[in-house]
């Protein structure tokens, strides 16, 4: 058997588990979401998928109805203007991010790989497409997030990703997921408003 078909069997079956131990945590952060704000539990946006195909990604609303869609955060003016007081905290803790177990069961993600570009990033997703990135499933998490996550430059970004496709296997998508729960805690990377402000030097540095 293949990785890739090992890779998915795995991530259907920890997604499944995650989503029943989790159903706690589910309510909790769809209650506190109502309580707040007008408008749906969950956010739905067109994404990137497996060989540039789309498909639509969930996460848990952290922003105002009124925000503009398919607009990523660091192009909104004031991003903190449109984000909710329970989404700064879903955001920050990446909270928000779990109803993707639900995209990594539908066979549409997976647990690791390159983060889903939105469907109008054209200049991330022809970066990729130059070290074949998006030719695998995205990712709940990947390479580029453990390396820098909001703060690194399209070009970086994209050529992480490809450095995650080269090397993909066992090892690295382990690596990639235990130095995430680590970068979570410690919210590395989170940048409201801002992309870009880490060099390519420095990214070096933090692989040496």
């Amino acid at each position: 058997m293949s990785y890739m078909k090992v890779k998915r069997l795995l991530g259907f079956i920890l997604a499944l588990v995650a989503c029943i131990v989790l159903i706690p945590v589910f309510l909790c952060i769809m209650g506190a979401i109502k309580i707040e704000s007008r408008g749906p539990v969950f956010f739905k946006q067109k994404r990137v998928g497996l060989k540039k195909s789309h498909f639509n990604i969930l996460k848990f609303r952290t922003m105002y109805i009124e925000t503009p869609q398919d607009t990523p955060t660091h192009l909104l003016a004031d991003p903190d203007v449109y984000i909710t007081r329970v989404g700064k905290f879903l955001r920050k803790t990446s909270l928000d991010e779990l109803p993707q177990l639900f995209n990594i069961l539908k066979g549409e993600m997976s647990f690791v790989g390159p983060r889903p570009a939105l469907w109008n990033q054209y200049d991330l997703i022809d970066e990729r497409d130059k070290y074949k990135a998006n030719d695998t499933l995205p990712g709940l998490t990947g390479w580029a997030q453990i390396n820098g996550r909001d703060e690194l430059p399209i070009e970086v970004k994209a050529k992480l990703d490809g450095e995650y496709v080269q090397r993909m296997g066992i090892l690295m998508d382990s690596r990639c997921f235990i130095a995430t729960v680590f970068s979570v805690l410690k919210s590395d990377g989170v940048v409201e408003g801002g992309t870009g402000t880490v060099s390519k030097k420095e990214v070096a540095s933090t692989k040496e």
